[in-house]
């Protein structure tokens, strides 16, 4: 017991210090409207010259190169005619010269909207249009997809090119080149504030197409501080990071939580489960940024040599089930594991500093007085929280599972209380919740279910409405819905997520009514030219018909609970099964190997 209770007062100790420092390296940002992230990494060049900043396989970034790559690009915009507000899309893998050229963009007061490169066709047209931009920067290797949609735009957008190719883009690395370093500084009535917008940051929701979330300068440094306080990064940092760039996590956080105090980045192109451990040893990371689903990956992966020679000192992220968590833990000997919640372009956050499995936070007793958090009843049917005889939401009790909202605040006394919204106006409007416990009241739909314990600590439960998580995503039903039906022989499609056991989120499956001339070989090469990997539904179910609502709304619910089960549904429903390469039905016996984890998805 003795050595049980010296943990427990370490771990709240070492928790109450990752809370203090968070709060102090934040306190003075929203005192220096003027400090934005390109100024900070101006000072660190400063401070850090050439010490490693970014690294990957072909390229090494100090901060002083980091600095003035970001400077040459910002003078670029500017010779381009880009003007304050003015939106330049960026298509591109992960790199360091994708975090320089975004970060140079910026400066400007500019704004960059960072495309999901899994994207091609009318996904790719959307995610432009909605962002309205007068430019596009492109890597070479997505120039062929991203030409292919320029005819669809209602508007001409000029495009670039960074890389050798065969575009007929004007490159525009080559085109930054042009300044040197004696070129003269940036204009002091472009550098955009905190409250200005600094990128859109691509975001499913809970309803329709994907959405442009807006990310402003205050949040990028608020989410680089934070996370830097919190895992305590000192310059002998190194963080390991594998996910994309064009997500906030990925592409903020894993990166400017670490540069901000001297550390440097090892940016990877993605997440390779055989590799991941001698990657880690031989870069010498002390830090890696993770999503739940990869850890599972290593977890189920064949033992690997060097798997417990590395030297991190700390995992951080998001999804790690408390199962998971524990065998992460143990088998790869990882010191501390920090789990955090939550969303691009959501005011609400939780953080588990304590280390306690499965949590995704709680809310420590000094700081309840600013917590903007509430967890409302929920009616799944209706789709929306209950409201008691007065109109008003309903808490819910101590392990009763409610969502989440968060108040929003924009009388500039707490900025994270903020929702800054997305690109389309109505879409904003649609995530707030009005008069949810006093008659004019504004809270932030989050769209995700959670239960709260005795001690405090939250859970994550589910997604609510028409999007589902899966590898990572958040994929929306009605877009992956949308593009099956443009197939041409299904008639209607309804697309949800349900579980498999022993694995993260949801997976995607989707009912169709099919004409008679349906081919499955031809509509799975389909699925594959149209949609991520992600988005891909992993079970297709094929029926007569659909039965309705009273009010002509498909039961995606019953859908749903129905599942894959051979023995429960009476239509046929085949498997995606990727090593065949080929949708195979679903039996007794391969129903029990996906229930028993038999099956590599």
């Amino acid at each position: 017991m003795k050595n049980v209770s010296t943990d427990s007062a370490v771990d709240k100790t070492s928790s109450l210090k990752a809370w203090v420092r968070a709060l102090e390296i934040t306190a003075p940002i929203e005192l220096n409207p003027a400090v934005t992230l390109p100024t900070v990494v101006d000072a660190l060049a400063d401070r850090f010259d050439d010490a490693l900043a970014l690294a990957d396989d072909h390229e090494r970034m100090t901060f002083r190169q980091l600095a003035e790559t970001s400077n040459r690009y910002a003078r670029w915009a500017l010779r381009a005619g880009v003007a304050s507000g003015d939106v330049i899309c960026l298509l591109m893998p992960n790199r360091p010269q994708y975090f320089a050229i975004w970060l140079g963009i910026t400066r400007i007061g500019a704004v960059v909207s960072l495309i999901n490169t899994n994207l091609s066709g009318d996904l790719l047209a959307h995610a432009v249009e909605i962002v309205a931009p007068k430019h596009i920067i492109v890597d070479a290797s997505l120039a062929d997809t991203l030409t292919a949609v320029l005819p669809r735009l209602s508007s001409p957008v000029r495009a670039w090119v960074y890389g050798e190719g065969s575009s007929s883009f004007p490159r525009v690395d080559r085109e930054s080149e042009i300044d040197g370093r004696n070129s003269p500084p940036i204009p002091e009535d472009r550098s955009p504030c905190l409250t200005d917008t600094a990128l859109y940051i691509y975001t499913s929701g809970t309803t329709g197409l994907p959405k442009a979330a807006k990310v402003s300068h205050f949040r990028l440094m608020q989410w680089s501080y934070w996370f830097a306080g919190l895992m305590d990064t000192r310059p002998t940092d190194r963080m390991f990071n594998c996910l994309p760039m064009y997500h906030s996590i990925g592409g903020v956080v894993a990166i400017g939580s670490v540069l901000v105090n001297g550390g440097s980045v090892v940016i990877r192109p993605g997440f390779s489960a055989s590799r991941f451990w001698q990657d880690v040893v031989e870069s010498d990371c002390t830090l890696f940024q993770y999503i739940g689903e990869l850890c599972r990956y290593l977890v189920n992966a064949p033992a690997h040599p060097m798997e417990t020679q590395h030297h991190l000192r700390l995992c951080c992220g998001n999804g790690l089930r408390a199962d998971v968590w524990l065998e992460f833990k143990s088998r790869f000997r990882i010191p501390q594991i920090l789990e955090f919640y939550a969303s691009t372009e959501g005011n609400v956050s939780l953080y588990n500093c304590e280390g306690n499995p499965g949590a995704i936070g709680r809310i420590p007793s000094f700081l309840a007085h600013r917590t903007n958090l509430a967890l409302l009843k929920f009616d799944v049917e209706a789709g929306e929280p209950m409201r008691n005889g007065e109109g008003f939401c309903i808490r819910s009790k101590p392990n009763e599972i409610g969502e989440a909202v968060g108040k929003i605040i924009d009388d500039g006394a707490n900025p994270s209380s903020r929702f800054e919204g997305y690109a389309d106006h109505e879409a904003t409007k649609k995530k707030v919740l009005r008069n949810v416990f006093a008659t004019g009241d504004a809270w932030f739909r989050t769209g995700d279910l959670m239960r709260k314990d005795e001690r405090g600590y939250f859970f994550f439960v589910d997604r609510v409405g028409d999007t589902f998580r899966w590898k990572g995503e958040n994929v929306s039903t009605a877009e992956v819905a949308t593009r099956m039906s443009a197939f041409p022989a299904v008639v209607e499609a309804i697309v949800y997520g349900v579980s498999i056991p022993g694995t993260e989120g949801r997976a995607g499956m989707a009912a169709i009514v099919t004409a008679n001339d349906f081919d499955l070989d031809a509509f799975r090469e389909y699925l594959i030219e149209n949609l991520p990997d992600y988005a891909r539904p992993l079970f297709v179910r094929i029926s007569d018909r659909f039965q309705t609502t009273a009010t002509f709304k498909s039961k995606a619910q019953e859908l749903m609970r129905e599942g894959y089960d051979p023995a429960t549904v009476a239509d046929p429903v085949y498997f995606n099964d990727r090593g065949l390469q080929a949708f195979v039905k679903v039996d007794a016996v391969l129903y029990r190997k996906l229930q028993s984890g038999e099956v590599r998805l």
